[in-house]
């Protein structure tokens, strides 16, 4: 570590670069109290990272902001869409581009797998599950396609269940095996409406799978959430495991939103098909998602999407271009999906180890995130006069978002609007949807996630690292204003 005399706080940490990697960059980031850490070393440049104070202030909230490259006016509230990373990460991946740009044959053929595999066992520890049976792919979206599109199906046996709640790509993959099979495979969605306890999702699912088998079908696969889109609501998962092994139903477990931001035990839950975008809470670069299979199902999924040198034909004999690998057919399978920047996926060990030398650890990151997240959403909603999306235990919003009722209904009010609140015309509701998404980014500059349920808008708020209840106060201001505007119709003149 060593200080530049002409800028007394300016710190950089050393390491030696690869044979591989000669380039020189040097970064610098002011910071107050600082402590050497290993989160780079023998990895390759001069990065600067922020470091946990010393003197047991908290690591995380608006201070931590300058360690991302969030545009200083940009209020960055809708976390949960896409993500972001630090900018200590942001470095590495940078580093690894420079390193398949320096020297693509060595990198890309010798050395890309050897620190793919590093992160693999990262993730894997992190999720207690074994290395063999996790892999990355590039999104959620990406591993539910490559489920569904890889089963053998029952024509016109076969049942594909997915909840109302479902994303909506998601849920197009089901649409699409329809499609392809001249509707031999049918696609079931399971109404829900929240607010729910966890146990009447779970009835209303035995119910679908016992409707299924009186027509006499199979129930074979359903995709189900950890903690689902829009609303964000945590969903019960585990149960749902439990309930699909009971009735055998393989589970689908749409975790988009879930490494991060809630805990998992991969090997305790034991679901049948996992997937999990790093992206978006873990702070890795886009796009790239955990993808888990146990052994007992991976001869269920012989082919990546696209199909590529891993997969192993049973009509003939067809060898591959790549270096010689003992690993399983699985990973070797998703190891090299074609040519593309599997950067992303490197980051992963890094991004996990920023995590814990920066700001403590798993535990204190999601304690932090589940607080702010009740807090938050509670305060904007006493701003607006409204309600938070809740259930009676409390369990909907153990997670990193949550959801608060806008003023605002469509069509007529409902049970407990007040006089004060504004109503949207039917017709108007698309265009009163589409200006206040817009307002929000161009007169706001910032965003948070829209939707509607029953005859009202709600909004989903992002609870992150570098946020803290200033950045609420921000939100209640924003969304009270922006409701003000709805009642005036200024969605009607734009």
């Amino acid at each position: 570590m060593s200080k530049d005399e002409s800028h007394p706080s300016r710190v950089h940490l050393h390491v030696d670069a690869p044979r591989a990697y000669t380039q020189t960059h040097t970064h610098s980031l002011r910071v107050s109290h600082i402590q050497r850490i290993s989160l780079f070393a023998n990895m390759g440049e001069q990065i600067p990272v922020r470091i946990k104070p010393q003197d047991g202030a908290s690591p995380f909230g608006g201070a931590l902001k300058s360690d991302f490259p969030i545009d200083p006016e940009w209020h960055n509230l809708n976390h949960g869409s896409f993500g972001t990373l630090p900018n200590a990460v942001l470095a590495r991946l940078r580093h690894y581009q420079d390193a398949a740009e320096a020297r693509p044959d060595s990198f890309i053929r010798y050395e890309y797998p050897k620190l793919l595999d590093e992160s693999r066992e990262a993730v894997a520890r992190l999720v207690n599950a074994p290395v063999e049976t996790v892999v990355f792919v590039s999104n959620a979206t990406e591993g539910v396609n490559t489920v569904i599109k890889n089963l053998a199906w029952g024509a016109g046996e076969d049942v594909i269940l997915t909840f109302s709640t479902a994303y909506e790509a998601c849920a197009k993959v089901a649409d699409y095996i329809v499609d392809t099979t001249g509707g031999k495979v049918e696609h079931r969605e399971i109404t829900i409406d929240y607010p729910l306890e966890d146990e009447e999702i779970l009835q209303a699912f035995r119910a679908a799978v016992e409707a299924v088998e009186k027509d006499g079908k199979r129930a074979r696969v359903c995709i189900f959430d950890v903690v689902s889109s829009r609303p964000g609501v945590v969903f019960p998962y585990i149960d749902m495991i439990k309930a699909c092994k009971e009735l055998g139903v393989l589970s689908m477990v749409d975790g988009a939103q879930g490494i991060g931001m809630v805990p998992l035990d991969l090997t305790k839950a034991d679901p049948d098909f996992f997937v999990s975008n790093c992206h978006k809470w873990l702070h890795v670069p886009r796009g790239c998602a955990i993808f888990y299979v146990p052994v007992r199902n991976q001869h269920l999924i012989p082919t990546t999407l696209a199909t590529s040198h891993g997969y192993i034909p049973t009509s003939v004999a067809r060898g591959s271009p790549l270096p010689p690998s003992a690993k399983s057919n699985f990973v070797n399978n998703f190891e090299f999906v074609g040519t593309k920047d599997n950067g992303p996926y490197l980051c992963v060990k890094d991004g996990i180890k920023w995590r814990q030398e920066v700001l403590g650890g798993e535990d204190k990151i999601l304690t932090y995130l589940w607080d702010l997240n009740k807090k938050g959403i509670k305060y904007v909603a006493d701003v607006l006069g409204t309600v938070v999306l809740e259930n009676s235990k409390g369990t909907m919003t153990n997670c990193s978002m949550a959801n608060v009722a806008l003023p605002i209904w469509i069509g007529e009010k409902g049970r407990g609007a007040k006089e004060s609140d504004a109503v949207v015309a039917t017709e108007d509701q698309g265009t009163a949807f589409q200006w206040m998404a817009r307002t929000m980014v161009d007169d706001y500059k910032t965003f948070m996630s829209l939707f509607v349920l029953g005859n009202r808008y709600w909004i989903r708020i992002s609870a992150s690292v570098y946020l803290d209840m200033t950045d609420y106060e921000v939100a209640g201001k924003v969304l009270k204003e922006l409701s003000a505007r709805v009642a005036k119709q200024e969605y009607l003149a734009a």
